[in-house]
């Protein structure tokens, strides 16, 4: 058994990450950043959970842009073929729950 405290996680480069555990084909992670990723499409459904901070999650349907605004608390659910991409509004902490290897 552990406890882990969000806010005492802090990674030494953006998108660094905290395995928590592997579940069947499902990997949950703390994810420690101050930086955007990338825009990608992940090859199944992503939930995504600010714990710390607030992050601007773009999304791109048929070529047009939308911005979601997260808060602490919120999440994003993204199914298969959703691309998006998470920009941190400074630093930020994010519980990733998605399928293992998953980009």
């Amino acid at each position: 058994m552990r406890t882990i405290k969000p806010k005492n996680f802090t990674g030494s480069r953006a998108w660094e990450a905290l395995d928590v555990e592997t579940i069947d084909q499902a990997t949950i992670r703390l994810h420690w950043t101050d930086q955007p990723y990338k825009w990608h499409v992940n090859d199944g459904p992503e939930v995504f959970v600010v714990l710390d901070g607030a992050v601007d999650m773009y999304t791109r349907t048929n070529g047009e842009e939308k911005i979601h605004i997260l808060n602490v608390g919120d999440i994003f659910h993204a199914q298969d073929g959703d691309e998006h991409v998470a920009h941190p509004v400074g630093i930020a902490r994010i519980l990733v729950i998605e399928r293992a290897g998953s980009v």
